[in-house]
């Protein structure tokens, strides 16, 4: 068995076809262990670290970092014996199929060697002309006469028969000068210019002079980008004469923007967004809430003792009141399947998550069976994962609702689009202080804007609007609506 073990990308979760290499743990050369991680590999959901398949040593990286790879197609060899030797080279051992296309020649009427279907070495047969073993020795053909043939004093010796196979035409190639260009601002006549034919042929399309120009290319060659910035130059000059408000527009090209590759997490969302925004048929509802007694309760929940070191913030009551609504509102929780609707009795509860690949959504299995403590801990978890770059594939599948909190970047709300397979998703704006009637007098209060979409093929006007009411309750008063539906 080899030594020399190649090791391919592997399925990272979930039907995933290709994967981009973002860095490389190790480099050819170095020993590894059995599950040290090798590559770090950003596939449409998350950027994963892959373990070693075997220990030994690294022999060859067959992909740089920054390209994209296909799920199974090998990406580093590991020698798992390093101690026993340098590693010998395998004959290549012709396959069946090779085997089958070779003709034995046959024992009777065999053909005049060089002929179609004469013997080669091997018992081969022959099958192009001139294919097989010369049976006459090997001619130089006298070179062509440049000046006068001196007389031949001597007669040359008669050739003697010799049988041979059939001549056999062979092309003659001319030998390949350097091209010159003619001399141009004072280079001298014949100067060498080194450029490939179609480099010159674009350089007589566009006027350039290729004897004026310093090649970028390999042994000073010219480029067809060296063309192009000497026609573009050439140009620049001639509109800088005649330049007016109408042309100075022209000036605006390809050089001033930058194109960033759509790829990875951003690829994936794109094609999520699309695929939901024009499959659901979204209805939006806002709902403007006075939050000021649930900030005053997250005060007093952090001045107690067991939260003192738990990250506290508006968004965990948010996901509270979600859960607590779902309860009482199961059809929110439920996904369109075409001939049926699907109700599940757990929540995933999703956490929208801006990073920088992209926006990713990681969701809380079974979020409803979760304390007010434990929530709070797994959003801390799930928040410090995704900015990390951590998150795995798994905890991006499966959600059922989610939300996301446009509030931290100073937005009162939004119209937000629905993830693949959820029913509704909850936009939650910004708190301010912001004058409101309260007990009849208008007092600075803390306010915030939500805002529900929901897939309208699950949740009609009712029910979406019920459900909404019941989170701006919570978010009214935390601790009188604890005390009623718990």
């Amino acid at each position: 068995m080899s030594r020399i073990k190649e090791f391919n990308l592997p399925d990272l979760g979930e039907g995933l076809t290709e994967g981009e290499i973002l860095a490389w743990l190790v480099k050819v050369g170095d020993v590894i262990e059995l599950n040290q991680p090798i590559v770090e590999v950003e596939t449409a959901k998350a950027a994963v670290e892959i373990p070693a398949k075997w220990a030994g040593q690294v022999k060859s990286i067959f992909h740089p970092e920054g390209s994209t790879v296909e799920v199974g197609t090998p990406i580093i060899a590991i020698d798992t014996d390093p101690g026993a030797g340098p590693v010998e080279e395998a004959t290549p051992t012709p396959s069946a199929a090779a085997l089958a296309a070779v003709d034995v020649a046959p024992s009777e009427g065999a053909v005049e060697p060089g002929l179609i279907g004469g013997p080669a070495p091997g018992g081969r047969t022959a099958v192009l002309v001139g294919y097989g073993p010369r049976s006459t020795a090997a001619k130089r053909r006298p070179r062509k006469a440049t000046g006068p043939v001196p007389a031949q004093t001597t007669p040359a010796p008669a050739a003697q028969p010799v049988p041979a196979a059939p001549a056999v035409p062979v092309a003659r190639t001319a030998p390949v000068t350097p091209r010159t260009a003619p001399a141009a601002n004072g280079n001298g006549a014949g100067a060498l210019v080194l450029a490939k034919p179609p480099v010159r042929k674009l350089a007589r399309d566009l006027g350039v002079d290729l004897t004026t120009l310093t090649g970028s290319g390999p042994l000073g060659s010219i480029t067809r980008e060296d063309v192009h910035r000497a026609a573009d130059g050439a140009a620049t000059a001639t509109s800088a004469v005649v330049a007016t408000p109408a042309t100075t527009a022209a000036a605006f090209g390809a050089d001033r923007e930058r194109r960033i590759p759509v790829k990875g997490v951003r690829k994936l969302t794109a094609e999520n967004m699309s695929a939901s925004a024009f499959t659901a048929p979204h209805v939006t509802e806002f709902l403007t809430v006075d939050v000021t007694r649930a900030m005053k309760a997250l005060d007093r929940l952090r001045a107690r003792r067991e939260w003192r070191d738990v990250r506290v913030s508006p968004l965990l009551l948010v996901a509270k009141a979600v859960l607590l609504a779902v309860q009482r509102h199961p059809m929110v929780n439920s996904t369109w399947a075409g001939d049926e609707i699907v109700v599940k009795e757990y929540v995933n509860l999703g956490i929208a998550a801006a990073t920088e690949r992209g926006l990713i959504v990681p969701n809380i299995k079974d979020a409803g069976r979760l304390s007010l403590r434990e929530l709070a801990d797994a959003m801390t978890a799930l928040v410090q994962t995704a900015k990390a770059g951590k998150t795995s594939p798994a905890d991006m599948s499966g959600g059922t609702l989610t939300i996301t909190n446009v509030g931290v970047f100073g937005v009162d709300t939004g119209t937000p689009i629905l993830p693949p397979g959820e029913s509704a998703i909850l936009a939650f704006g910004a708190v301010r202080e912001m004058p409101w009637v309260h007990k009849g007098k208008v007092k600075p209060r803390q306010v915030t804007t939500l805002g529900l979409s929901f897939d309208h093929r699950i949740i009609d006007g009712e029910l979406g609007s019920k459900f909404l009411r019941d989170i701006g309750d919570f978010l009214t008063d935390p601790e009188a609506a604890l005390l009623a539906w718990t």
